[in-house]
């Protein structure tokens, strides 16, 4: 595919993630508008030509315009990419609809499930777009600064649509950012959302002082409790080996730029889950998601241990010792069962 047959792209979302897609996207020499639901912050965007907010030292290239309505944003645009909260995705599909150039293809690199109903993202643009609209998840172990920063990185691109799936990796791609495509849009969305749970998991273990040791096990563990929970739902074991499974998880529980992985941490140290959010003080996916697994696994009734213990640490107060205890004295079986 001709990249320049993409021009110009509407970005939705002017967080950390949004603001690093959206510079990495005009590197690539595509014109950006970079969209916010709060005008103050826009007009910060604007004047300062930095995210001092959320991605503090990255100057905003000149391809990048930041707007604060839908009617600026889709003006000539192909292509839309949502990077809004998971908890704000309907809503936000629903102000856009009646906006949406009826040629633009929508892809988005938001992880979660819809906290409502506890629905994948592409479910959620289906009811609300039709099943006609051309739609894209973007997925895999990105952190938003080294993205900015220029760094090696690689993500997965979902689709039904195969030419779809190969139109938003070529405009992704670069020297620095390696796109590949995959057709599983229900593993691919899993991964990137289970992945935030067992980052917080991680870091309670982290907080605890558990090691090394414990460290690996929860990741190696945690992947066969997302793999469990994938197939249960349609997707395909072998997408939880590669980037949107393994290599997500992987980033996500041992690095501390995570911020599920932080919020684990001060749940460990005794904050409250006010305390914790405070301190971070931006979107925690997890939280959310959280929920939303758990209740998966109960609708489908399969074992997500890992996961059940980080729901009742942050839902039902139980000690995050208490919670270790509890996996710890779980009955011998099979490792690959």
């Amino acid at each position: 595919m001709n990249p320049t047959q993409v021009k110009q792209i509407a970005v939705l979302g002017a967080g950390s993630w949004g603001t690093a897609l959206a510079i990495l996207l005009s590197h690539n020499g595509l014109q950006i508008k970079l969209w916010g639901h709060e005008p103050a912050h826009i007009e910060s965007l604007r004047q300062d030509r930095e995210n001092k907010a959320f991605l503090p030292g990255f100057i905003l290239p000149p391809l990048i315009t930041p707007v604060a309505t839908f009617q600026e944003a889709f003006d000539y645009t192909d292509e839309i990419l949502i990077v809004v909260p998971s908890h704000a995705f309907r809503t936000t599909l629903k102000n856009l609809a009646p906006f949406l150039p009826p040629h633009a293809g929508l892809s988005w690199a938001t992880k979660g499930f819809e906290p409502q109903n506890n629905l994948l993202l592409h479910e959620v643009a289906i009811q609300i777009l039709g099943p006609n609209r051309k739609l894209a998840i973007i997925s895999g172990p990105t952190f938003a600064k080294e993205v900015a920063s220029g760094l090696p990185t690689a993500v997965t691109v979902a689709s039904i649509n195969p030419h779809y799936a190969d139109k938003v990796a070529t405009y992704l791609h670069s020297r620095h950012f390696r796109a590949y495509t995959s057709n599983d849009i229900v593993g691919v969305q899993v991964g990137g959302a289970t992945k935030n749970v067992l980052a917080i998991a991680a870091g309670i273990a982290d907080g605890l002082g558990f090691g090394a040791n414990t460290r690996a096990a929860l990741i190696t563990r945690g992947l066969a409790e997302l793999t469990r929970l994938g197939t249960a739902m349609g997707a395909e074991a072998r997408t939880f080996t590669g980037l949107a499974g393994l290599g997500d998880l992987a980033l996500t529980c041992t690095d501390n730029q995570s911020r599920n992985r932080r919020f684990g941490l001060y749940l460990a140290q005794g904050l409250t889950l006010k305390q914790a959010c405070h301190q971070i003080g931006q979107e925690i996916e997890g939280i959310g998601t959280t929920k939303a697994v758990f209740h998966k696994t109960q609708e489908l009734a399969i074992e997500m241990p890992i996961c059940e213990q980080t729901y009742k640490i942050i839902y039902e107060g139980v000690p995050p010792t208490h919670a270790a205890k509890t996996l710890l004295a779980r009955d011998t079986r099979t490792e690959l069962d």
